[in-house]
């Protein structure tokens, strides 16, 4: 089996919930040893959130380990039960830190101050540590303190004005989008390009990933467009403005389908030509020569319409059918899948095996994200399930920080391992 590219590296990760731990499954995924540190006095909420895995019987498994939202993002590490609270907690996260090549946070700066984490703190037991703060709106400023999710962030920084339709209000994402894709992918790559100034220079760095300004890298030509002709982009819906025929038509329900039987199919017609190859696979492929429809500027100026009758014709369709025979007239278009169809019956997923599957101690057989990049000559891959609570910290205590074991009793009778 090849070797990982990050094999021989550390991770202190002092994280949770989203962004920051996802971060670090990603590290992990490429070889970085990851020790989570987790505290029983104020658990990881992620440990707590659907969905959970199933008993036998139909009802849902209870307790710390059988989050599927949080064993998916915590694939492989260690986790390491330690009270930040206490003297002796910080001084215990010191000796992980000193024997770690990174360090990553996403509290809050005044979390941050109390358990005294600082950059110029940690940097006294770990001169070239590369350590990553990611709050939500970065180490200074007037809004420091203030923390969220990404059903936060997609408001506040615009995401949700340009997401939804025209009529109706803001309806943002649906999801907690920069938590799983913009910041933590932000904060890996600025972790490797320090790791990669470190190799060339010996020296460590502070990276500081705020939030706010991660996502606001993600606004596309928005801010442009105000800044070039004064506009205000907001909320289009589906649609495009130099496309047309261009969005999401209803086709025939799918009873399968659970919980989620209606399907659709999404289309993009980039010229006239794919729009009259539209018409045809619907087989009304006169109507494309309709004064009302046979120019962008007309389909633009009659979309409504247009939509109305595209719907009306695709709703006998099965999704899967109307989206390969458009796909053979040359035309982009696909089926909006959800859950079940990513995990079980999208067949391009299943001949690449995207999803890995690991046994887990109490959640049982659970499917996870591979690495979002395969590279030929040193790949990634799943290294096992997600940590059960404190699972690892014995090992931590032993083989990484060397204390005794009569040390580690002190600390477990003294709260500071909890």
């Amino acid at each position: 089996m090849s070797k990982r590219p990050l094999e021989g590296l550390r991770v202190a990760d002092f994280s949770w919930f989203g962004a920051g731990p996802i971060a670090a499954n990603t590290l992990c995924h490429f070889g970085a040893e990851v020790v989570r540190i987790e505290s029983e006095t104020k658990v990881d909420g992620i440990r707590m959130v659907h969905p959970f895995a199933m008993n036998p019987d139909g009802t849902f498994k209870s307790g710390y380990n059988v989050s599927g939202y949080f064993n998916n993002y915590n694939t492989g590490k260690l986790s390491m039960s330690l009270n930040l609270n206490t003297e002796k907690g910080q001084e215990i996260g010191y000796r992980i830190i000193e024997k770690s090549d990174f360090f990553l946070t996403n509290f809050t700066p005044r979390v941050v101050d109390k358990w005294n984490l600082r950059y110029d703190q940690i940097t006294k037991v770990n001169p070239s540590i590369i350590a990553a703060y990611a709050p939500m709106q970065g180490l200074e400023g007037p809004h420091r303190d203030f923390l969220g999710f990404g059903a936060v962030l997609t408001p506040v920084t615009g995401i949700s004005e340009m997401s939804g339709f025209p009529n109706r209000p803001p309806f943002g994402i649906g999801t907690n989008y920069p938590d799983y894709v913009i910041n933590p992918g932000h904060t890996v790559t600025a972790m490797l390009a320090a790791h990669r100034y470190r190799l060339k220079t010996g020296k460590g760095q502070c990276v500081e990933l705020p939030q706010l300004e991660s996502v606001v890298n993600a606004l596309g030509t928005a801010v442009a467009e105000r800044l070039a002709n004064g506009t205000n982009p907001t909320r289009t819906g589906n649609r495009h403005p130099a496309y047309s025929p261009h969005g999401a038509f209803r086709c025939a329900d799918d009873p399968g389908s659970v919980n989620s039987p209606d399907r659709w199919v999404v289309v993009a017609c980039r010229d006239d030509a794919e729009w009259m190859r539209v018409a045809g696979v619907l087989g009304h492929g006169d109507i494309a020569q309709d004064g009302r429809f046979n120019s962008l500027v007309a389909r633009k100026d009659n979309e409504d319409e247009l939509e109305g009758l595209i719907n009306s014709w695709t709703a006998g369709w099965k999704a899967e059918e109307l989206c390969a025979a458009l796909q053979a007239a040359g035309v982009p278009a696909g089926v909006v899948q959800n859950a079940q169809d990513m995990l079980d019956r999208d067949p391009h997923l299943k001949a690449r095996e995207y999803y890995q599957y690991v046994e887990h101690a109490e959640a049982g057989r659970e499917a996870h994200d591979s690495p979002a990049a395969r590279l030929s000559e040193t790949p990634g891959w799943v290294p096992g399930p997600a940590p059960l609570m404190g699972e690892h910290t014995m090992d931590v205590c032993e083989r990484i920080i060397g204390l005794t074991m009569d040390e580690i009793a002190d600390l477990l009778a003294e709260g500071v391992l909890v």
